[in-house]
């Protein structure tokens, strides 16, 4: 049963990294420039799944929803700073220590990220055994390390083409997530 719950974890965890959206749009782009690049975006991103991990085991009844909206408006704001820059092709930092903070303010602030947690997370705390956890962290460790390498050695011939979609992804995104934060003020 043991091995169960982190076999589930793990998928789970490359569930949760794997699709499309504006932290995987980051992290292929970065992947182009080195492997070492993306996976420090995606080191960031995981690091803010640990912490909304440790607030949901520590303080699961005492999250305030209120400040959802403005978690939105921001993370909205800075996910079009950064669609602009892939656009540009020039990123915040060039170095890996900067995309580690991008990934981490990324995923601080994305509303999909807190929301899963807010939801999935407390299940997952709730009906499964806490190694699923440790399965869900090495699923997304197994995703912030393969999915750079494959773009880093396949995607040097779609470099173009990965930066416009990595681009428009970020921008439905921001604007998605702009258009949460202001219907919630409202």
């Amino acid at each position: 049963m043991i091995f169960y719950y982190y076999l589930l974890g793990i998928i789970l965890g490359l569930s949760l990294a794997g699709p499309p959206g504006a932290v995987n749009s980051i992290i292929a782009n970065e992947s182009l420039k080195s492997k070492m690049h993306g996976t420090s975006v995606g080191a960031g991103a995981m690091s803010a799944d640990f912490t909304f991990f440790l607030i949901v085991y520590f303080l699961r009844s005492y999250i305030n929803l209120g400040i959802l909206k403005f978690i939105y408006i921001i993370g909205g704001l800075f996910m079009l700073y950064l669609g602009m820059a892939v656009l540009k092709s020039k990123m915040p930092s060039k170095s890996r220590k900067g995309n580690y903070f991008i990934g981490l303010s990324m995923g601080l602030t994305n509303p999909f990220q807190i929301l899963w947690w807010l939801t999935a997370g407390f299940f997952l705390l709730k009906e499964l055994s806490i190694l699923s956890v440790a399965g869900l962290f090495s699923g997304i460790i197994i995703w912030i390390f393969t999915f750079p390498y494959a773009i880093n050695r396949f995607g040097y011939k779609y470099e173009k083409y990965i930066k416009y979609i990595s681009a428009f992804i970020i921008f439905i995104f921001a604007f998605y997530i702009l258009y949460n934060g202001i219907i919630l003020l409202v």
